[in-house]
């Protein structure tokens, strides 16, 4: 059964007449009855009574407003996609890592905003381990996330390198750690952490460092916003081994102090992540764009080293709406 035989009954339904139909539909009459023909043949019933004026049979009758229907959710399906291809979407949805939201996408989500006016944004933080596997399952359009072991190479994925940076520790003020200028390894295994729970994958990048180092990790606390490690720290003796872009606030904090390692010097990758599919749907696209392009200013001090593909269209930017 195929869609045109279904417009070809209806429109001999409607007009009463093959050669009415035939008119209606553009086609020639002997096109109209091959298709009815197929369609009755496939159904093995008569649909109409050929007489003076064309008329349904039973079978006629129980397969109009079926008809209809199928037709009618075919056209809506055919517009929704198109709109979709052409950029008219209800709603975008972002996963990204608690510092990406604070930091890095603030000024996209204004752009895009002022670009795109009919699509509501839809921000979520979450850790780099569940951003992935919301978009995954379809819950979000794009991740922004740490680079980790989950982003194994995907024919279905499409992954960009955003910015790398320098992980470094917090501590409170008066913290016997304050007095180095860089933090030796061996000395920041002597206090409890900090961390952020699992799922998140700054939790798995110290731990690896730890383990590499040959120290043990001393986990005291598990968290998972930037204010309650910040507001921890100031208290004690607890550290924090956190990204350069979390620690922004920090460094403005009079009780707070933040110092890097020596060597070696950890590192975090992030990447903006979307599917392959997903990126073919311009406002996708244009907000792939428009982190990338923001995340070449993202230079939260002038310690962090910047990673950037090209894969998205920068100059197909949000600011030329579609």
């Amino acid at each position: 059964m195929r869609l045109e035989q279904l417009e070809a009954f209806l429109a001999v339904a409607e007009a009463g007449s093959f050669q009415g139909a035939a008119k209606v539909c553009g086609i020639t009459q002997s096109t109209v009855s091959r298709q009815i023909q197929a369609l009755e043949t496939e159904l093995n019933a008569d649909l109409f009574r050929r007489c003076a004026r064309v008329k349904l049979t039973v079978a006629g009758e129980a397969l109009l407003p079926r008809a209809k229907r199928m037709c009618q959710d075919w056209r809506l399906a055919t517009q929704e996609i198109a709109d979709l291809m052409a950029g008219k979407q209800p709603e975008l949805c972002i996963a990204a890592i608690h510092s990406v939201c604070s930091h890095l996408l603030p000024p996209v989500l204004q752009r895009f905003c002022q670009a795109y006016p009919q699509v509501q944004l839809r921000v979520t933080a979450l850790g780099s381990d569940r951003s992935l596997k919301v978009l995954r399952d379809g819950l979000v359009d794009i991740a922004i996330v740490m680079e980790n072991p989950r982003l194994a190479p995907s024919t279905d994925m499409a992954v960009t390198p955003l910015y790398e940076e320098p992980v470094e520790v917090l501590m409170a003020a008066d913290h016997p750690l304050a007095r180095f200028s860089a933090v030796p390894w061996a000395d920041l295994a002597r206090y409890s952490q900090v961390m952020f729970k699992d799922g998140y994958g700054m939790q798995r990048l110290v731990q690896e460092q730890f383990d590499q180092s040959g120290g043990t990790l001393k986990t005291a606390l598990e968290l998972n916003t930037l204010d309650a490690f910040r507001g921890v720290v100031r208290q004690g003796e607890l550290v924090a081994l956190l990204p350069q872009s979390a620690l922004i606030e920090s460094l403005q904090d009079p009780t707070l102090v933040v110092r890097p390692t020596e060597a070696p010097v950890l590192t975090r990758q992030v990447v903006v992540v979307t599917t392959q599919d997903r990126l073919k749907i311009p406002p996708i696209q244009d907000f792939c764009a428009l982190v990338q392009a923001q995340s070449r200013q993202f230079l939260p001090t002038e310690r962090v080293t910047e990673r950037v593909a090209a894969p998205f269209p920068v100059e197909a930017l949000a600011g030329q709406a579609r």
